[in-house]
């Protein structure tokens, strides 16, 4: 089993940033991939942007040249560096990952809620 532990939402003005953090621990063999997804009231899940085992990416048109993934592998971890923040970001942000250690398992995160005002 993985677990994927969130961190870094809150409340932030328009125009401000955050950073969102997610480790991944337990029995991890090799992470194929890390990445985002949001959720807001109403609306569907959608992926905000996702770290290959490369280094490349993939993002959102809607946050291209807003945000920012990265990933460091020694510690498990990826984050998501969200800058000029718009009140249409607000959302609970969900950290994913697809692990395999005998196979491939996709595990999710909790959740973490971040707020824009405007």
């Amino acid at each position: 089993q993985v677990q994927l532990v969130e961190s870094g939402g809150g409340l932030v003005q328009a125009g401000g940033s955050l950073r969102l953090s997610c480790a991944a621990s337990g029995s991890i063999g090799r992470i194929n991939t890390m990445g985002w997804h949001r959720q807001a009231p109403g609306k569907q899940r959608e992926l905000v942007a996702v770290i290959i085992s490369d280094g490349s990416t993939n993002y959102a048109d809607s946050v291209k040249g807003r945000f920012t993934i990265s990933r460091d592998n020694a510690k498990n971890t990826v984050y998501l560096q969200m800058n000029s923040l718009k009140p249409e970001d607000t959302a609970v942000y969900v950290c994913d990952a697809r692990v395999t250690t005998l196979y491939e398992t996709h595990y999710w995160g909790q959740g973490t809620q971040v707020t824009v005002s405007s």
